[in-house]
């Protein structure tokens, strides 16, 4: 089904859009990166918005959940195949670290789930607790926002800079960014220059500590690669500086959807979650699984595949391949679908190789395997650069909602929506050079 947007005048469509690509801070938002500009939000029916709105609260449950399923792993109340498969390929100082924190039941407090908008609703690819898009977020829901008084954006102009500073208790934090997220920076010192507070951008690499709480913006796998994060790890150990995320990798797995489905943990899960809330991550969360190459009994399968071993996905026929394939985290590969591989996208051959490379990385980089739910098909009008006219793509819609977290550790607000709406042949939906980025708005 193609959900076609409100129709308006082409001009006036074509004023809105120069009018967004005027208002772009000099140097932009991504450093070297670029998308197209729409005159129009993302809309989203009142049914969808209260959805969302209602989402965070229980996505921050969950985080919750995960943590102490991992801590009561740790120390026997729980099975130790569940911190085994989490602590792969991780050092044993981080785990320490984070394991010693001040806070035990300190979770990230900016929650960004990538939703595909289906047919039937929503579905949840992962879960980011160092999203990038904060900052840009924050810009289009001020530009549109300004721009079309009559619509509701959801967040408002001010929601994504609001919700971030209400995450520290000091009023004000370092915002540290590595050389690996440097293409990131820009939006960030947009962010910190019109947050309410005392924000700065700092570079991690040379970063010297003070009483100033911080924000990471920094993946834990390239913390080698960073000189003088011990002295970061150790002003947080002792409580003398307030961090988030925390130093705690077992929460950055994306194989934590296959734990949720997991059939031995089924009462753990519904026992913590309460039983309505497990019902609903039930419906979000796609099927998914560890990709374990342990030997299976000969009179079992593996559940929901009917196969005894992870082997025979290569011998799945096109039609069966409704699967994706991606590392489950703690790798320079695992963010940006830079190791994402579609079933139904891939030749037999490209399949196979997927699934052998899967197999072979368990022992230090386990990957997940889920369910493949594609995206419904909309229409939405963006500018093209090159004519100057305003065009219509048919396009399929990723989500992320931006959840903020304050410092109580409770409240949980929702600061703005990013759409990114790809080309509709597109089965990898992420911030592409031909994808659109808006905010959403509210419509009747």
């Amino acid at each position: 089904m193609i959900i076609a947007p409100r129709l308006e005048p082409m001009q006036d469509w074509k004023s809105k859009a120069e009018l967004v690509r005027a208002a772009m801070p000099e140097g932009g938002l991504f450093a070297e990166k670029a998308w197209r500009i729409s005159p129009e939000p993302f809309v989203l029916s009142p049914a969808e918005v209260k959805y969302l709105e209602q989402l965070g609260p229980l996505l921050h449950r969950f985080q919750k959940v995960c943590d102490l399923i991992y801590r009561r792993s740790r120390k026997g109340s729980l099975p130790g195949w569940i911190a085994d498969y989490l602590d792969r390929g991780k050092p044993a100082d981080l785990l320490e670290a984070g394991l010693a924190a001040p806070s035990l039941e300190e979770v990230p407090r900016v929650i960004r789930p990538d939703l595909i908008l289906t047919s039937a609703g929503f579905t949840a690819t992962e879960l980011d607790s160092v999203p990038g898009g904060i900052g840009l977020t924050a810009w289009l829901g001020s530009i549109y926002g300004s721009m079309n008084p009559g619509h509701c954006i959801i967040g408002g102009e001010r929601g994504m800079l609001d919700g971030f500073a209400s995450i520290f208790r000091k009023g004000g934090a370092d915002i540290l960014v590595s050389a690996e997220s440097a293409a990131y920076r820009p939006e960030m010192e947009w962010l910190a220059a019109r947050t309410p507070g005392d924000f700065r951008v700092q570079s991690v690499e040379n970063y010297e500590v003070t009483d100033r709480d911080a924000y990471r913006f920094f993946e834990l796998f390239d913390l080698p690669n960073l000189p003088g994060v011990d002295a970061l790890q150790g002003a947080v150990s002792t409580g003398a500086i307030d961090l988030t995320s925390p130093f705690k990798p077992w929460l950055e797995e994306k194989l934590w959807s296959a734990l949720f489905w997991s059939h031995p943990l089924k009462e753990v899960w519904r026992r913590e979650l309460r039983d309505a809330n497990w019902k609903r991550l039930r419906e979000l969360f796609p099927q998914s699984w560890v990709v374990d190459p342990a030997e299976v009994p000969h009179h079992t399968v593996i559940p929901g595949l009917d196969i005894s071993s992870f082997e025979e996905l290569k011998q799945f026929s096109q039609s069966e391949r409704e699967l994706v394939l991606k590392l489950s985290g703690f790798n320079e590969r695992a963010w940006g679908s830079r190791s994402v591989t579609i079933g139904q996208d891939a030749s037999q051959t490209e399949w196979g190789a997927a699934v052998d490379e899967a197999i072979a990385s368990f022992g230090t980089a386990p990957y997940v395997l889920q369910r493949f739910h594609g995206g419904r098909v909309v229409s939405h009008p963006w500018l093209n650069a090159e004519t100057g006219e305003v065009e219509v793509m048919e396009g399929r819609v990723r989500l992320c909602p931006y959840y903020f977290v304050g410092a109580d550790g409770e409240a949980v607000r929702l600061g703005g929506i990013l759409a990114t709406i790809c080309p509709s042949d597109k089965k990898i939906l992420h911030g592409m050079r031909d994808a659109i980025l808006v905010p959403c708005r509210i419509g009747e």
